[in-house]
């Protein structure tokens, strides 16, 4: 007999079978996501080997300050995400709002910053192609890996944002259960968005600085 419960979707049996499902679909998205930015990794890996000299000047151009404010705000969105599913497993409806509030200022801060970086990084003429400003050429293929590595990374967070205050604002509405089993894939989709930028930050900020 199906339990009874307005977190309880079809076709679901039980409220435990939808959470399983919902935890299985977003392993399996997570999964794909890896498969997607591990072959970027793969690629930067080989042509780093291939003029490790070329990438090290090439790194030394990006801005650690900005890539180090970016890291301290996003694990921090991570733990106000994790704050958000605790309050939401026990009921604490103003403080999942609460937390949820902070983790879409803190991803939209992460955005204006990146976007001051991006500025800063056409400044100074570090767009690939006929005018750019360092040398060697292959220079270029790390500012590359740089705008379409970050660039997808800002994509993905965008839409993390924009999931997140979907469900803010049906919980403060009331349309959305406080134990709903969103929660959960929305969390782990926002702590794969940071996994990323974690291992972004030594590929991008740290390489020839150690």
């Amino acid at each position: 007999m199906s339990e009874t419960s307005p977190v309880l979707r079809e076709p679901w049996p039980s409220v435990a079978r939808q959470r399983m499902a919902v935890s299985f679909g977003m392993w399996v998205f997570i999964a794909s996501e890896v498969l997607f930015f591990g072959g970027l990794f793969l690629a930067y890996a080989v042509y780093r080997l291939l003029d490790a000299e070329a990438f090290r000047i090439a790194a030394r151009e990006t801005d650690v300050f900005y890539g180090t404010t970016n890291t301290a705000i996003l694990l921090t969105s991570s733990l106000t995400m994790a704050m958000a599913v605790h309050g939401a497993e026990r009921g604490f409806r103003r403080m999942t709002i609460r937390c949820l509030e902070a983790t879409i200022v803190l991803g939209l801060v992460f955005i204006v910053v990146k976007g001051l970086e991006y500025h800063d990084d056409l400044a100074k003429g570090l767009w690939p192609g006929p005018d750019f400003a360092l040398h060697p050429a292959a220079t270029q293929l790390f500012w590359a890996f740089y705008w379409i590595a970050t660039g997808l990374h800002a994509v993905h967070l965008s839409i993390g944002i924009g999931i997140v205050s979907v469900i803010t604002i049906r919980l403060a509405r009331g349309t959305l259960p406080i134990q709903a089993t969103a929660f959960e894939g929305v969390a782990l989709y926002w702590h794969l968005v940071d996994t990323i930028w974690i291992i972004l930050l030594p590929m991008l900020y740290l390489v020839g600085r150690a």
